[in-house]
């Protein structure tokens, strides 16, 4: 019985495939800075890798994040910062063949009064379809895991009225695969999408001496959204220290917060 168990479910995980053959080639984030009233054009740039033609649905979703992890697709325009009125595509199903790259275009039209400065987003989802099919040769069904993409279609309206206000909501050190690893949840409480890194320099709590700086990935950060951005410090010895988190973006808005860090011998 053990065996025909074991066979069973070795049968089952051997059905079930991963398919990701469509790569997108132009990038995850659009940014755009426009104005009141115009039209700009963009496209979403893809490659079928497969040895297979492959139908893909494309449509539009609001689009929220925080930093526990949790993302949130909506329908569009339940966002009252979303642009997703904004957005015509030129299809909404294509099929792509075999080793084939193609373009989904897109037209943004600005309304002519939008008052609020600042950053206007949704995402076009592009979307293989696929069923789930019975099986001629082995028993059961192939259940096929479809990989799908969001792209981030963000519009900055009047952006030099406008800011990010990023804001420190925690720190805290877990141990991952042996490595020692700092996350720090950030939340953009401005009006402004940016692009920040966080930075920490600790210090000697005894002399104030700086000690070392690291530094994590750069990550995007919509308004009114957080992320955990990630460091590792695994090379600091176990310690009590003083730190100072910098928070800095490409258009050098810094945000600080001073930090007691203490890292242990797990």
């Amino acid at each position: 019985m053990l065996k025909r168990i074991i066979f069973f479910i070795i049968l089952m995980f051997s059905s079930f495939l991963v398919k990701a053959n469509i790569v997108i080639l132009n990038g995850l984030s659009h940014n755009y800075k426009v104005e009141n009233g115009q039209v700009y054009k963009g496209k979403i740039s893809l490659e079928n890798t497969s040895n297979q033609p492959q139908n893909i649905k494309i449509f539009l979703q609001d689009f929220s994040y925080q930093s526990d992890g949790s993302i949130q697709y909506t329908t569009p325009n339940t966002n009252p910062k979303s642009n997703a009125e904004w957005i015509k595509m030129n299809t909404n199903l294509i099929n792509v063949k075999s080793k084939e790259k193609t373009e989904i275009l897109y037209e943004i039209t600005v309304p002519k009064q939008v008052t609020d400065v600042g950053s206007y987003w949704s995402v076009i989802i592009v979307e293989p379809v696929d069923n789930i099919k019975p099986s001629n040769e082995k028993q059961g069904v192939n259940i096929t895991s479809i990989v799908r993409y969001a792209i981030q279609i963000i519009t900055d309206i009047d952006s030099e009225k406008a800011t990010p206000n990023l804001k420190f909501e925690g720190v805290k050190i877990e141990k991952e695969d042996k490595l020692q690893i700092l996350k720090i949840a950030v939340a953009n409480e401005g009006n402004l999408y940016c692009k920040p890194s966080i930075t920490i320099e600790i210090y000697n709590k005894k002399n104030g001496d700086k000690i070392a700086t690291f530094s994590s990935l750069p990550m995007g950060l919509l308004p009114q959204t957080s992320k955990s951005f990630y460091i590792d410090i695994s090379k600091m010895p176990p310690e009590k220290y003083n730190a100072v988190l910098i928070a800095t973006d490409k258009d050098e808005n810094a945000f600080a917060l001073n930090v007691e860090l203490e890292i242990k011998n797990d």
